[in-house]
């Protein structure tokens, strides 16, 4: 299973892991939609000039022309940035807690100690059902990371290293 593991698998066996490569078609679903939100606005907003204002015809090619390469290019970068952002993010489950790598510009690698783990929780958007994905997420005690998310797993796979993560039953230090 790409991204994932495989049913059998030791969830806390120290490999380095891939984000789920369906988190590349959520990411560019999402950069779709963001796209149609920003342009669709400017495209409302030189219409509504050219109609009130009556500009000359040069200004209103000059207005669809910035238009149209506002559009493409948010489409472009929205569109290619998912397949960096998966290249740079990467996840390893310890037996005494986890390490995530991500980050293209300004990368991170932070570790979390399962001592250190005071709850976890798995959530679904509906986009990220649709591509069959969760998004984990690790609370601790502190100020810096308190809250530690990894997105684009498997949802099976968030399940189990939430699992992994909590405390054994009847162990608990509060």
């Amino acid at each position: 299973m790409a991204g994932g593991l495989a049913a059998g698998a030791r969830i806390a066996d120290g490999v380095r892991r891939s984000l789920d490569p369906k988190v590349i078609p959520l990411q560019r679903t999402i950069g779709g939609i963001v796209t149609g939100c920003v342009s669709l606005p400017l495209a409302a907003a030189v219409a509504v000039l050219w109609v009130v204002a009556g500009p000359p015809p040069g200004v209103v090619a000059g207005l669809v022309s910035v238009w149209s390469a506002i559009t493409v290019g948010l489409g472009w970068w929205l569109y290619r940035w998912p397949v960096l952002h998966h290249r740079y993010a990467s996840y390893a489950v310890h037996p005494d807690g986890i390490e995530i790598r991500k980050g293209v510009i300004w990368r991170q690698a932070i570790s979390v100690a399962r001592s250190r783990v005071q709850h976890t929780d798995v959530s679904q958007g509906p986009l990220e059902r649709k591509y069959g994905l969760g998004t984990l997420g690790i609370y601790t005690a502190g100020t810096d990371h308190a809250k530690v998310s990894l997105d684009g797993l498997e949802h099976d796979t968030a399940l189990r290293i939430r699992d992994h993560l909590l405390p054994p039953a009847g162990d608990d230090a509060v």
